[in-house]
Parts: structure tokens; sequence; C-alpha cells
């Protein structure tokens, strides 16, 4: 006799709850995918644990249930769900509540489990249930993103917010990890604990976007120089992207023959099986530092969203076939079967939750939204402009550079060498200082802007990296969320084109996701602009700062002369350890080397370096103009290799 079913249960529902009465305490109506492993299950796994494990599945469920309720009353916004896909509880029980965890919009169930694991001050587990709610609500009170976009992630909780972009996240992912065994390598502390992994998750049809491509091959790549990159990637595979299905065997074929990732599979409707293998790979990532991926395969409950009728392209009898494989049925059966729980008790343990979390919906309901574009941006690019001008002034006690001179001793330098002694001295601030990218290190880049760095703070702090401009921006993303302040190179202009998503998507946004809560705080160094005759076409000769334009909260620095390089950049630097500010430190080449500006030996593009007592006099605050020459007749606005142009011609003017 179970309890009685109200009558807007829907299919899913049915089915599940009829699975539940057909449970007994033998074991012998367990799903036909339920791993035997000789002994009891709630021995491998432990019955508070299966206890804990099915209320996050539950309440996920739930969740999923409630925004399509939502939905249909005007309420709610998002309806992508978790439901198939609630195994990955299992994945968040396996590890820490403190390793950072970078999740997919399927996550329902891991973002519970984890909750669950993390205790506040007032004895309480950590409610879940209504950070989600309060998200497919756009509340303001949705402590992570505060109405502006329905994302898992909480700071106390160890998850980062991410966007719905494909796979965007995999190569922040890969920074995050890196951040963790490059701070430990420094001696340096940092938000994460010396000995966590970073988890990342994403979908079957992810994997085939180059974006996970090369954070997969980047991962490999640099534990491959044995270079610690703790990182579990998690490929929840539930066998369709929206109405396209991955063919049978395609993500086993491509995850499993990597060089330098360790893969093993899991079936999602196994929770013995799910537990184990993400024990095992957690522990051998978080003891070897070496990366690892989980295949986990799961099945996907009520479309890719709420308007998504899979009916159009899925047959009957595959969708009937995924209901067998109901990770909560799962569980079920080892609760009846550990004891713990009758069929009954589960089945009103059910339609309890239900009834609780729909009420919790329709209380938070009534709360406030976002009602101005002002309250939307407020956290997009958080400016203060004192404190970005305290740090900027700060200097280090070795100044000293690799040839033994302080750089105001060495008279007259060019643009490059400007930039080069302010990276030096900004490395010499502070040792969460990072530069890197292609060529940056031993060669000095390809135009000598970081000659001797390295030979000066070593490589920990000044290297080398493969050629993959989503890698190095994603190494920038996740260093600079755990504590560092990057300064990574991108080598041309042109080059940023293949990664560009990785500033306008993850960077610019993160701030503005997670209501200022985590930030990234970068400067992008950039080679640009036209400089040579008859050579490089629009790879080396690219004006394409548009798109850098288009992207919100994003600053874009380009300095022309050698005086205005070094305020600047300390600037940017000290505005992405302040306020955690995006910027594009845009360089043209063609100035690099200039030293006259009107005739030979005039050092008219050369400037004496500041020394630190005048670095307050000459500070530059951002969207500051500077004022290179006064007249009256006319008036040009110029940067970069414009600025040098005019000045040649407004000299001519004068002469004539």
């Amino acid at each position: 006799m179970g309890a009685a079913r109200p009558d807007d249960l829907d299919e899913l529902e049915r089915t599940l709850l009829d699975g539940v009465e057909r449970l007994d305490a033998t074991g012998a109506d367990r799903p036909e995918h339920a791993l035997d492993t000789g002994r009891p299950d709630s021995d491998v796994l432990g019955t508070a644990l299966i206890d804990m494990v099915f209320s996050a599945q539950l309440d996920s469920r739930h969740l999923d249930h409630a925004a399509r309720w939502l939905r249909a009353r005007g309420l709610g916004f998002y309806t992508i769900g978790s439901a198939g896909h609630e195994s990955n509880a299992w994945v968040a029980a396996a590890l820490a509540p403190t390793d950072p965890a970078l999740l997919h919009y399927r996550s329902g169930g891991f973002y519970l489990a984890r909750s669950r694991q993390v205790v506040g001050d007032d004895g309480q587990c950590h409610d879940g249930v209504r950070d989600v709610l309060l998200g497919l609500l756009a509340s303001v009170d949705e402590p992570i993103a505060g109405g502006r976009h329905k994302v898992f992630g909480h700071p106390h909780l160890a998850v980062i917010p991410q966007t719905s972009t494909i796979a965007s996240h995999l190569p922040r992912a890969l920074g995050v990890a890196f951040a963790i065994g490059r701070a430990r390598k420094l001696g340096l502390d940092m938000r994460w604990p010396a000995d966590a992994l970073a988890v990342c998750s994403f979908g079957d049809a992810s994997l085939n976007h180059s974006t996970a491509q090369g954070a997969l091959n980047a991962a490999a790549f640099t534990a491959h120089q044995r270079i610690r990159v703790p990182l579990l990637f998690v490929c929840e595979d539930n066998g369709w992207g929206i109405s396209v299905p991955t063919p049978p065997g395609w993500v086993a074929a491509a995850l499993s023959q990597r060089p330098g990732l360790r893969y093993a599979t899991a079936d999602g409707s196994d929770p013995v099986e799910v537990f184990t293998q993400a024990r095992q790979l957690a522990d051998h990532v978080r003891t070897t530092g070496r990366p690892a991926v989980l295949h986990l395969r799961t099945v996907r409950y009520g479309g890719h969203a709420g308007t998504d009728v899979e009916a159009a392209y899925r047959s009957p009898t595959s969708m009937r076939a995924d209901l067998t494989r109901d990770p909560l049925l799962a569980t079920a059966a080892l609760l009846v079967a550990s004891g713990r729980a009758t069929p009954d008790e589960i089945a009103e343990r059910y339609l309890a939750g239900r009834t609780a979390v729909r009420a919790l919906a329709d209380e938070l309901s009534s709360g406030r939204t976002l009602a101005t574009a002002d309250e939307v941006v407020a956290p997009l690019a958080p400016r203060r402009p004192d404190a970005v001008a305290h740090l900027a002034r700060r200097s280090g006690d070795d100044r000293l550079t690799a040839q033994g001179r302080r750089p105001e001793a060495e008279g007259h330098l060019t643009l490059a060498e400007t930039i080069n002694r302010t990276l030096h001295d900004a490395l010499a601030a502070d040792p969460h200082v990072l530069v890197f990218g292609e060529d940056v290190g031993v060669k000095g880049g390809v135009y000598g802007v970081t000659r001797n760095l390295a030979r000066k703070v070593g490589a920990g702090r000044v290297f080398d990296t493969l050629l993959d401009e989503q890698s190095i921006l994603g190494l920038a993303l996740g260093t600079a969320v755990s504590g560092f302040v990057p300064v990574p190179e991108i080598q041309y202009l042109a080059y940023l084109h293949n990664a560009e998503d990785q500033l306008r998507g993850e960077a610019a946004s993160l701030s503005f996701f997670s209501n200022g809560q985590y930030r990234n705080g970068m400067v992008v160094r950039v080679a640009g602009y036209g400089y040579q005759r008859g050579f490089g076409g629009h790879f080396h000769n690219d004006n394409g700062v548009a798109v850098l334009r288009d992207i919100p909260g994003l600053v874009i620095a380009s300095p022309s002369h050698p005086a205005d390089a070094a305020p600047m950049l300390r600037t940017c630097i000290a505005g992405a350890a302040a306020d955690g500010t995006v910027s594009v430190f845009l360089e043209p080449i063609a100035r690099y080397h200039t030293r006259e500006l009107h005739e030979p030996g005039d050092d008219g593009w050369t400037a004496e370096y500041a020394p630190p007592d005048r670095w307050g006099d000459i500070h530059v605050p951002i969207g500051a103009p500077r004022l290179v020459r006064e007249g009256n007749d006319v008036l040009v606005v110029s940067w970069g290799n414009g600025a040098y142009m005019s000045a040649r011609v407004a000299e001519r003017c004068a002469a004539e």
C-alpha cells in the first residue's frame, strides 16, 4: 500500500515510483546495470553516504520539475534540467568539498551533494535547494549571480559559476589546476588548499568542440613535462547534443587513448561503480598531480530544455529504454537492499520532498528581481581608482635587472625596453605576478620584450606555453581566479581571434555572473597593428580592435610612447590585483624599437624610466587621456601608431 499519488505526476515520476514499488530487500529488482561487488553495497558506500546522496538526487529531480512548473506560471526563466544526470552527485561525494568545481548546466545532483558536505556556522548544511530556486526565479537574493543568470556556483562551496557556452570553461579548469600546482611549487598561499584538485564537467556533445579538445590536449601536454596539473575531467555522456546523437562508442574511443590522461568509465545507473571510479581517479589526480577523465554514461530526461520536444527526433522505444536506467531508482535500490528504507518509505519521501520544494518555490516567487539597467551591470567591472593608484605606486626591494642596474639608471629607453622594465618591476613587487605565453621565457619574446625576465625571477613565474591561444588565456583565467595576477602574452593580435571567447564569454563575465564574489583580473599583452611592408599579411599586420571594443567591462590600453607605457601598464596590473580588472594591453610592434621622431639621433620616441618615488606623480588612471601638444587650429585624437604619425605631422605643419 503506497502513498497516495497526486494527479499531476508526469510520466518520469510515475515510472520512477512504479519502479520503487517493485524493489525488495534482497535487491532482486535492482536495475540490471548495477555492479556485483561481492559484498553488500551498503558496506562499500555506507548507508549514511547513500542517504545523503539520495537526498541530493531527489531534490535535484524536484527542482527540475519545479523549474517547468514555475515557467508554466510565468514565474521561472530557466528549464534546462539535470534529470538523468543525478549520478554526478556520487562524483561530488568522492571529492573534498574544498576542491574547486567548474560545473556544466546538468550538475544539480553534484551541486546539492556538495551543499550537504558543507556545514555553516549555524551547524546546518548549506541550503542548495534554495540557491537553485532563487536562480530559477532570477531573484536578487540568489547568492551567486544575484538574478543575472541561472548558474551553479557559490564561494562557500568552491563552485565557480560557468556560462552555458559549449566547453568554454575547460581552459579555465586547466588554469585552476595549474595554479594549485604552481602555488605549491612557489610556496604561495592561494584560494584553494595545497592538496586540492580541480574538477570540471561537460557533456558528450561538448567534447567535440575545439575548446574541449585544446584543453584536454594542454592538460596532457603539461603533465607530460612533469608539471603538476591536478585536474579531473568528467564527461557526462547522455548520447545527445540537443537533437544530434553521439555515435555509439565515440566518447570512449576519443578519451581512452589520449597519452598522459588516465581514463575510467562508469554507468550512471550503478552508484557503486560511479563512486568507486570517481574516488580512484580523484586519489590518482591528487597524489600524482596528473590529469584524468571520468566517462560517466548517463541518460537525459525531459529533452534538452522545456521547449525541446524529444518525440520529434527520438523513438518511443529509445525513450522507454532510458527510463530503465534512472539513477534515482538505482540509489533507492541500495537503500532498500541495506534495510535503511522500505519501498513505501522511499515513495513517501519522494512525494514529501516534491511538495516541500514546490512550496518553497511558491514562497520565494514573490521575491524581488533586478529592476534597472544600473542594477544589472553593477558587478560587471567595478572600479576603485584610489585603490588602484595606491597599488600602482608599489615597488619591490630587488629592482636590479638581470644586468645589475635599476631601470632609471639606464638612460633613454625604447617602448620595448620600457615595457620590459615595467614587467620586471611588477614581478619584483608582487610574487603572485606571472608572465607567460609563446616564446616569452628563454627567448624573451619574438621582439625581446620579455628578455631576461625568466633569468631574473625564474621559470616558475616567467615561462613558455604551448602554441594554443585558448589554453594561454585559460591559464590566465584559472590562475587569476585562484589568486595570481597573470600577464599572459598573445604573440600577435590576429592570433587573439582564435580565442577571443575566452575573454568575452569567460574573463569579462565572471564578476558579472558571480556578483563580484569571483574575479579574474589579468593583463593580456598583445603585439599588434601594422608594422612592416611586403610580408606578414593579416596574421602579422592586424588592426582588428573592434572585437575587443564590443566586450562589456574590458579595458583596452594601447601605449604609443615609452613615457605612456610604464604608468599605463602599472595601472592595468594594479587594476587586476585591486579590482579584478581584465585588460588588453595592445602594443604597437612598429614602435617597439623606434628611437627617433623627427630626425636621426633626436631620441624623440624614447623616455627615461621614472624611479618609484615619482610613480604616484605620473600615474595614469583608467580612461585618462594625455595631451601631447597644444594648439588652436586642429584637434587630433589618436593612439598607437597613429600617435607617432600625428606627432610627426604636427611638427611638419608647425614648421610650414
